[in-house]
């Protein structure tokens, strides 16, 4: 699907183990999977799980590419819980990406994408407090500030607190910037 700023989310492909491997070498991406993603082959049963949960309805991951189809970054709608038509959304940028608007136009198209495709009707996320940057991808996107989570989240041995988002179907569509 397209999204704003000439980028597609398109679904993950095995060919992008060696992508994924080199945004997680990045010190700010290390610790951002549940299992190391160290190497190309872990970069596989990375993508592989992407699609593995795809198939299951649990959770839609989408590459975030440019029109030469090079991996920016991803975006994320899981888990996603049908009772209640709610998912949790989660993005990352490669650090070339970054700061350029690619998680914002990418998070509010994925949002379009929940809410009209998938049946979702409320989206959250949550970001640290101490990662400004998450914070104004999140509002760009159209996601309300709605409270924190005090120390919820540890790394290396830090506990830090976190910011929580919603945005929901009946929301206005956020501004184009």
């Amino acid at each position: 699907m397209e999204a704003p700023g000439g980028l597609v989310l398109r679904r993950w492909r095995a060919g992008d183990a060696r992508a994924v491997a080199s945004a997680f070498a990045d010190p700010l991406m290390r610790g951002q999977s549940a299992e190391p993603v160290d190497c190309v082959p872990a970069a596989e049963r990375w993508t592989a799980a992407r699609e593995d949960r795809w198939a299951a309805g649990s959770a839609y991951s989408f590459a975030v590419v440019d029109g030469a189809d090079a991996v920016l970054g991803q975006v994320c709608v899981g888990p996603v819980d049908r009772r209640h038509g709610t998912g949790w959304v989660s993005y990352w940028t490669t650090a070339a990406a970054r700061g350029r608007g690619v998680a914002s136009h990418a998070c509010r198209a994925l949002a379009r994408w929940a809410f009209d495709d998938a049946g979702l009707f409320r989206l959250e996320l949550g970001h640290r407090v101490n990662n400004p940057a998450s914070c104004r991808v999140a509002r760009a996107a159209g996601f309300a500030v709605e409270g924190r989570q005090r120390q919820k989240l540890a790394y290396e041995g830090v506990r830090y607190d976190v910011e929580l988002h919603a945005r929901l179907a009946t929301d206005p569509e956020p501004a184009a910037r």
